[in-house]
């Protein structure tokens, strides 16, 4: 999800369209997030490690 988040961001930077570049953001901070969430321990959606 991170990668395809820095993926969206690249390509909505580089052709100006804000939405994609909104949607990267996003992607980003939800997959930061869980991994966050997946590193200390915490379940997340039912399993014990996010990745």
């Amino acid at each position: 999800m991170i990668l395809l988040g820095i993926v969206l961001l690249i390509i909505g930077f580089v052709t100006g369209i804000s939405i994609l570049w909104t949607i990267g953001i996003v992607l980003v901070l939800i997959g930061a997030v869980l991994w966050i969430m997946g590193a200390a321990g915490h379940a997340v959606g039912g399993r014990n490690h996010y990745w």
